[in-house]
C-alpha cells in the first residue's frame, strides 16, 4: 500500500514532533501493510518562502533518511508538500517546485470557504498551463463551505485525482456518507490517505480504511483505487 497524505516528518509542521514519534508511525505504517509513505508537510504562502521551506524540509527528511538507513523494515519515504490554496498559484513560477520529487504531483489543500472563479482560474492554470497533476486533498472537508456548488462542479469536473482521508471512513456521520457516496460516484480516480500527523488523535490508519472499503463497497472499488494510485506515481513525468 501507498499512504500519499502524511506528516510525518519531524519538527516542521503540527505533524511529528521529533524523530522518535516519526520512527513509531513508520512502524506502524509497516506493521499494516504500507510499503511507501509521502511525507507532505504543510506549505503555506503567506507564512514562507519556497526556497526556506524546502531547506527546513530537507533537514527534516535527512534525519529520517539516516533512520531509514539503520531500519531496512521501515516503508521508504518520498517528498513532497501539501500546498495551501493562494491567490495566483496557477501564475506562480515557483509552484512546480512543491511538486512531489521527481514528479509533477501537486497535493493541493483547497481554501476552507466557499470557492470562487478566482480559485477555479488557479487550479485550472496549475494543470492546464503549468502542466501539473494536481491531487486535491481531503476533498471531504471543503463542502461544508460550498453553499453555491458551482464552483465546486467546475473544480472536480477538472482533471484531477481526488484524494480522501481514511479517518473519514472510520466514524460514523454525514462525513463517512459523503465519502463512500463519492467514492461510489468517482472511483476511477480517488486515493486514500491516512493524513497522518501523530499516534494518538490523527495516527496512521489507512490499512484500517481500506478494510472498511473492501468490506461495504467491495474489491471492485478497491481495485479501482490501486489502479488510480498506479497510474498517478507511474505516469512518466
Amino acid at each position: 500500500m501507498i499512504d500519499f497524505h502524511t506528516h510525518i516528518l519531524p519538527g516542521i509542521d503540527d505533524g511529528s514532533r521529533d524523530i522518535q514519534m516519526t520512527e513509531q508511525m513508520l512502524e506502524k505504517e509497516a506493521a499494516s501493510g504500507v510499503t511507501i509513505v509521502y511525507a507532505t508537510p504543510h506549505f503555506y504562502a503567506h507564512r514562507t518562502g519556497v526556497s526556506g521551506f524546502l531547506a527546513k524540509r530537507d533537514a527534516s527528511y535527512r534525519k529520517v533518511r539516516e533512520l531509514l538507513e539503520t531500519r531496512e523494515d521501515l516503508p521508504s519515504l518520498r517528498v513532497g508538500a501539501e500546498v495551501y490554496y493562494f491567490r495566483g498559484m496557477g501564475r506562480a513560477e515557483h509552484s512546480p517546485g512543491l511538486c512531489v520529487e521527481g514528479t509533477d504531483i501537486l497535493l493541493l489543500e483547497m481554501p476552507f470557504e466557499q470557492w470562487t472563479e478566482e480559485v477555479y482560474r488557479d487550479t485550472k492554470e496549475l494543470i492546464l498551463k503549468r502542466g501539473l497533476r494536481v491531487v486535491l486533498a481531503h476533498v471531504e472537508r471543503y463542502t461544508g463551505f460550498q453553499k453555491d456548488r458551482d464552483v465546486w462542479d467546475r473544480v472536480m469536473d477538472l482533471p484531477v485525482t481526488i484524494q480522501m482521508n481514511a479517518g473519514s471512513f472510520l466514524k460514523f456521520g454525514m462525513k463517512r456518507h459523503f465519502c463512500r457516496n463519492l467514492l461510489r460516484q468517482e472511483a476511477g480516480r480517488v486515493i486514500i490517505g491516512s493524513d497522518c500527523h501523530n499516534l494518538t488523535s490523527r495516527p496512521p490508519n489507512l490499512a484500517q480504511a481500506m478494510d472498511f472499503i473492501r468490506e461495504k463497497e467491495g474489491d471492485d472499488i478497491v481495485r479501482k483505487i490501486e489502479e488510480t494510485e498506479k497510474r498517478l506515481f507511474c505516469q512518466p513525468m
